[in-house]
């Protein structure tokens, strides 16, 4: 048995038969007679049975084991007696909690939540493929009191090329509080985006959105089971012409918060956003970098004071040039409320 600390974010309890091993805490073996003639990378596999022979391998191919003194080789075989020395590192996903400076920024804060308005290419939480420098690395840099909150009080989520506000809860009770608003629909949220076509005055799209059938990566209208409701009210501002085709600038009101849930309704109703790779690269040439989308307004009940608290963010530098591209002039009555 190989006594380490657990460091896992998880902070799971550990019982007498797991071997957990934590970055840069060295382990010394000396293999035995019998173990002559096998791979060293299938006697680690074996002697260090919690990781898998391909992360062992990654941890040889980078210098972090050593046999007799000098760099391993994974394929090469033992004679038996060596002294192998490993510096086991921690996967990405194990540093997924780790608090990270992230700019972001805060345009409130009390102590019950924090108010952020996050830039476009921020990812909200750690996943595959975004294992660091994601807005929870962030919130725990900025606010050490968060590490003992679940998701570190994040309870709602923004694409990661979507720009706009959102709300994090620095207590658990806030948390809960959010967290109930947003379930029953309470929490008031706004979008601008710009969409290809001449959008109607205003529009509503009621429609269940669910994992299309037959591509994983996206959502899409589902009329099965899968499908859950979601409802998008939307309004059109302004009209103009990007490279010569139709735009409009409209402004989205939600009722519910499914995972791409205004980019689905807008690609239903025939008007895919600027710039979205996912739903709208069929529809026209790439003119902007990102989906065309602002999470503009957010107001909720706060959850000490028991009053209306609402916040606006203004539009990002990037969504006004582009509007300017399409002739199309910021108004401040834009951001007025369509709340009644």
């Amino acid at each position: 048995m190989i006594e380490k600390t657990d460091r896992s974010p998880e902070n799971l309890l550990v019982t007498d038969e797991d071997e957990i091993l934590t970055e840069q805490e060295p382990v010394r073996f000396v293999l035995s007679l019998k173990e002559g003639g096998e791979r060293l990378d299938k006697i680690l596999a074996r002697r260090l049975s919690r990781y898998s022979r391909s992360r062992i391998q990654k941890w040889i191919a980078d210098g972090h084991v050593t046999v007799d003194g000098k760099p391993a080789v994974a394929r090469q075989n033992m004679v038996g007696d060596e002294t192998v020395m490993v510096w086991p590192q921690l996967a990405e996903e194990e540093l997924a909690f780790t608090p990270e400076p992230v700019d972001f920024p805060v345009v409130f804060e009390d102590k019950a939540l924090v108010v952020v308005d996050k830039p476009a290419g921020l990812v909200v939480h750690p996943a595959a493929g975004n294992w660091s420098k994601t807005l929870l690395n962030g919130i725990l840099h900025r606010f050490p009191g968060n590490a003992t909150i679940p998701r570190a009080g994040i309870v709602h989520r923004l694409d990661k090329e979507t720009s706009g506000l959102m709300v994090v809860a620095k207590t658990l009770e806030a948390q809960t509080h959010l967290v109930r608003q947003l379930q029953a629909r309470d929490v008031r949220r706004e979008y601008f985006a710009l969409v290809w076509g001449e959008a109607p005055a205003s529009g509503t799209v009621d429609q269940p959105v669910g994992r299309h059938p037959r591509d994983r990566v996206r959502m899409a209208v589902v009329q099965t089971a899968s499908g859950k409701p979601a409802v998008t009210h939307f309004r059109c501002l302004e009209t103009g012409l990007c490279h010569g085709s139709p735009v409009s600038l409209i402004k989205c009101r939600l009722e519910t918060g499914r995972t791409h849930q205004i980019r689905v309704h807008m690609q239903f109703a025939g008007f895919p956003l600027v710039g979205d790779p996912l739903y709208g690269k069929a529809r026209a040439p790439v003119v902007f970098h990102r989906q065309a989308l602002h999470a503009f307004r957010l107001g909720l009940i706060h959850p000490e004071e028991n009053r209306l608290c609402e916040w606006v963010a203004r539009l990002p530098d990037d969504m006004r040039e582009l509007l300017k591209q399409a002739m199309i002039s910021e108004k401040d009555q834009w951001y007025e409320s369509d709340y009644s």
